[in-house]
């Protein structure tokens, strides 16, 4: 049986040396690539067999040049895709820093500032890739990177690709789209997603995104007590999150606000957009200082004239 990484070098050619292969890549295999002639590290996504099965590599690599399309500058881009043996790989730039999952695994609470900063740069890739039609479906620590002070989001419209590939003998396509069917991670799956509801649209990121910031900011998933799949998805359909203003009371009133109700079972009663969710954000005050206060009106007892003062309010001393 032909090693992956071998039958992928063979697949790469001479133009790419592949280094080695990182751990956690979820749905697929990641490995480093050298780019030879551009003297530059890439990383190569191979959909691990498991994910493969039934899946149509042409149908695939269609779906993934629409997320190709996306070029911002919280969002990590799709470099290039292609099969190796039957297996469907794209290519990403390699991004130096480390994931928001190994800056949670610290246990170093992040400072409000920082993790508001983190938060907005997700919101503003979301609000893009809503706006060009790409839904992520898959928003989680493993996939948001931390680079030179910024947030970058890796993998968009990965999760559609694997789900819109999915073939049954004769060739009609499954996926998200049958009732009772999911793809995602059931830690940060909205509750219309677990339960494969056809109608889940973009508001199921703006969930993922909610269930991330209660962690950042909370230091810990809303959940953190569910230890299996089936217990987590049951939470998120069934079980209202913690307060995170109980949790965390530094946390600003209106960041904690937008937070649970970015949590709301009921897609309607989120932020309709991410351009809302990121509105919303770029208002929340995390200088720790109170606003200031707005000016009084004059109080109507400056009208009356000295010696004119009404029955009742004698003795009365006004500012």
């Amino acid at each position: 049986m032909i090693d992956l990484r071998d039958q992928l070098q063979s697949t790469l050619g001479g133009g790419f040396t592949i280094s080695r292969e990182l751990l956690g890549g979820g749905m697929s295999r990641v490995f480093v690539a050298r780019d030879e002639a551009l003297g530059r590290d890439v990383v190569v996504k191979v959909i691990a067999p498991e994910n493969a099965e039934g899946l149509s590599a042409e149908r695939f690599a269609r779906e993934v040049k629409l997320a190709a399309r996306l070029q911002q500058a919280n969002i990590v881009p799709v470099l290039s895709a292609g099969t190796s043996g039957n297996l469907p790989y794209y290519t990403m730039p390699f991004v130096r820093g480390e994931s928001l999952r190994a800056r949670l695994a610290t246990g170093v609470p992040l400072p409000i500032s920082e993790a508001v900063s983190i938060l907005r740069d997700v919101a503003r890739a979301l609000a893009y890739a809503h706006a060009e039609g790409v839904v992520h479906r898959d928003i989680k620590p493993e996939n948001i990177l931390l680079s030179g002070g910024a947030a970058v989001v890796t993998d968009f419209g990965i999760a559609k690709a694997i789900d819109a590939s999915r073939t049954q003998e004769g060739g009609n396509t499954t996926g998200i789209t049958r009732a009772g069917v999911s793809l995602g991670t059931p830690a940060y799956m909205a509750p219309e997603q677990a339960l494969g509801d056809p109608a889940t649209d973009a508001r199921a990121d703006i969930y993922a995104w909610g269930v991330v910031a209660w962690e950042i900011l909370g230091g810990a998933h809303p959940f953190a007590g569910k230890s299996t799949a089936q217990a987590l998805i049951a939470a998120h359909v069934a079980e209202a999150p913690p307060s995170l203003s109980a949790r965390r009371p530094d946390v600003p009133e209106s960041l904690a606000r937008l937070v649970m109700r970015c949590l709301e079972k009921n897609p309607a009663n989120r932020p309709a957009s991410a351009a809302e969710l990121l509105a919303s954000l770029e208002s929340v005050n995390t200088s720790g200082e109170k606003p200031a206060p707005q000016p009084r009106a004059p109080r109507r007892a400056t009208a009356y004239a000295i010696g004119a003062v009404p029955a009742g309010f004698a003795g009365c001393l006004f500012a």
